[in-house]
């Protein structure tokens, strides 16, 4: 759970291996720590740890007559993705899928581990949910410049006439500079918000109340990780666009 204490996990990383932390650190460019480790840092790694092998157990285990059910489950969550890509971004949505579905399980995780006891959920913490927002607006430039060509890709963000230009171009500029704020910080506030409203009612009742509220938190999880890939795919919809479209 959240709150202004080290973990067990991160305890253990600080007190076995602080010198990885502070290298890591000084790679950064931040200052070094006595006990480097934050709470979100080791939850990051242990999501991505998790996924690893996950999909290394899964992968061999892949079969095309007799699918198991960790394969069903991802099978659903592609699909899905690949629906909403295509509503969103075209045809050529199904290009773009990895993505979103690597950007969806990975929030997913992150918002769901929380509930295991002894663990919060790193999307908690505003550089995890920085992060994947940077990630966000490098890719959608990247993916943008690619399906357009740099020139035609800059030349959007002057609008459609080139003397509305000088008002147009200021707009664009802060709109975009704009999503990566707009993305992290609703992500983290919701699940900071959800967190905290938990966390209340598990102290005030033993019960119902709980479980309750853990599947409140289930659904929290499932709507603002399906609400940040979604508007990946519109920005992406957006960069890849061409103006006949």
């Amino acid at each position: 759970m959240h709150g202004h204490f080290e973990i067990w996990l991160a305890r253990v990383f600080n007190d076995h291996l602080p010198g990885l932390g502070n290298f890591i650190l000084h790679l950064l460019g931040l200052h070094t720590e006595r006990r480097p480790w934050a709470n979100f840092m080791v939850m990051e790694i242990l999501v991505a740890f998790i996924l690893i092998v996950l999909f290394a157990f899964l992968r061999p285990r892949l079969s095309m007559d007799r699918p198991g059910k960790l394969q069903q489950v991802f099978e659903i969550i592609h699909d899905f993705i690949s629906g909403e890509a295509k509503d969103s971004v075209g045809h050529g949505g199904a290009e773009y899928v990895p993505f979103f579905c690597t950007l969806f399980v990975f929030i997913l995780c992150s918002n769901l581990i929380g509930i295991i006891p002894g663990f919060e959920s790193p999307t908690m913490a505003p550089p995890v949910t920085a992060g994947c927002a940077i990630a966000v607006f490098c890719y959608y430039n990247i993916v943008g410049v690619q399906a357009q060509g740099i020139f035609k890709y800059l030349r959007h963000f002057a609008g459609p006439m080139w003397l509305l230009a000088p008002l147009i171009l200021p707009i664009e500029l802060i709109s975009h500079m704009a999503r990566p704020l707009s993305l992290s910080v609703r992500l983290y506030a919701n699940m900071y918000a959800g967190e905290q409203v938990t966390l209340v009612f598990i102290t005030l009742t033993y019960f119902a109340a709980p479980a309750l509220f853990m599947g409140l938190h289930v659904f929290v999880s499932l709507l603002q990780a399906y609400i940040f890939v979604l508007l990946t795919m519109m920005y992406v919809a957006g960069a890849v666009a061409h103006e006949e479209h």
